[in-house]
């Protein structure tokens, strides 16, 4: 009879269940109403993984991830894929080479020593594709770079069940049991009702609509983004940096012998996935890299080896990490905003310690309380996020 259940079984849930088990917790089961792993956000991420974050929190949370990522396959099992080629930023005024130079001040004294800014020439010798028409600087750090989502999903999972986690796919959670209290007694599924004296929820971009259910108030939201990817091209090196526009979020990388393009525009809330792309929106980011990158024009968008996902979106675009107000034993992991399989290993190990500790002992996480919303106390938005 569990006696944690988790709801959830992508990289967040797969993280929180082996941080907990490999800390002495016993009797953690995992629930997904996906009918083997990698069927929901996970397997749609693009692998980016960065600490050049516009506010200390998520530094810290990168730094600590990142600390992680490089023991995983000693500690962990598996593969990571944490590859260091770095994150490039670009600027093309003065004043988005501004915020990137504040963020750099903010970063450094965060411990991100390695964070540095580049001049047109150096971005030159970083990334010679790029067209350098407007660009007036920017910022780079080698440290940055890419990550294994399914491998690091696929670890935990893994390491979770030698340590006698449960997992059960395919089946859903409909709803929690509360006793007079408030406190969670049970998780009722479709078919079961499973006791429990701790609940998580990590559910992803439909954490939100299931907390509703329950009667705890989670403000996160599902938006859809889309990822346009070439035909199998060798024009630009895998060995390149991301490179990401500081002005409208244009960024781009090589992943598996083609080229990714990324361009977020004003997001529609939906679900469930649908891998349909936009073909005006496609038309677009062509465009645009087609004018950044000139050695793209002869590279076709392959419209069938692209897709669509969906972030978890919280009202400040920070991660909620806590107990929820008001049901002490009903934990939130969610709301990362398009971070959570970078930050993955860094908030299992602090909700691990949350849930077993009382508090967070690693880091101070004060910032990603769930409690911020109603007390009115939100994290600035950078430009960064």
């Amino acid at each position: 009879m569990p006696s944690i259940v988790i709801l959830g079984g992508g990289v967040m849930g797969a993280s929180v269940a082996y941080h907990l088990a490999a800390r002495g917790a016993r009797d953690i089961l995992v629930i997904d109403r996906a009918g083997a792993p990698g069927g929901g956000s996970t397997s749609r991420a693009t692998g980016g993984f960065r600490a050049q974050y516009g506010t200390p929190i998520n530094v810290r949370l990168s730094l600590l991830a990142r600390e992680k990522l490089r023991r995983f396959r000693e500690e962990i099992g598996g593969e990571c894929g944490y590859e260091p080629l770095g994150y490039l930023w670009l600027a093309m005024s003065q004043r988005e080479l501004a915020i990137l130079d504040e963020a750099r001040e903010m970063q450094r004294a965060e411990g991100l020593l390695e964070a540095q800014a580049v001049t047109p020439d150096e971005i030159a010798r970083l990334n010679p594709a790029l067209t350098l028409d407007g660009i007036v600087g920017g910022a780079f750090c080698p440290t940055d770079g890419f990550i294994h989502p399914l491998g690091i999903l696929e670890g935990y999972l893994s390491a979770a069940a030698r340590l006698g986690v449960r997992i059960e796919w395919g089946v859903e959670a409909t709803s929690v049991v509360r006793d007079t209290a408030g406190r969670v007694t049970a998780v009722r599924t479709a078919t079961d009702t499973i006791p429990a004296t701790v609940v998580v929820n990590a559910a992803g971009a439909w954490a939100g609509d299931f907390a509703c259910s329950c009667g705890v108030d989670t403000p996160v939201v599902p938006l859809r983004r889309q990822v346009a990817r070439t035909v199998r091209t060798d024009a630009l090196p895998a060995s390149m940096p991301m490179t990401i526009f500081a002005g409208d979020g244009f960024h781009t990388r090589v992943r598996d012998g083609r080229v990714l393009l990324l361009w977020p525009t004003p997001g529609v809330p939906g679900r469930p996935f649908d891998d349909s792309l936009d073909t005006g929106w496609i038309s677009q980011v062509t465009a645009i890299a087609h004018e950044r990158l000139p050695v793209l024009r002869g590279v076709a968008v392959d419209p069938a080896a692209s897709w669509a996902g969906l972030y978890e979106m919280s009202p400040d675009k920070h991660a909620i990490l806590g107990a929820a107000p008001g049901c002490d034993n009903f934990y939130l992991v969610n709301g990362s905003s398009g971070h959570g399989v970078m930050h993955a290993p860094a908030l299992g190990h602090l909700l691990a310690e949350i849930i077993l500790d009382g508090k967070a002992s690693t880091l101070d996480v004060r910032a990603l309380r769930p409690e911020r919303f109603r007390e009115n106390d939100l994290n600035p938005i950078s430009e960064l996020l």
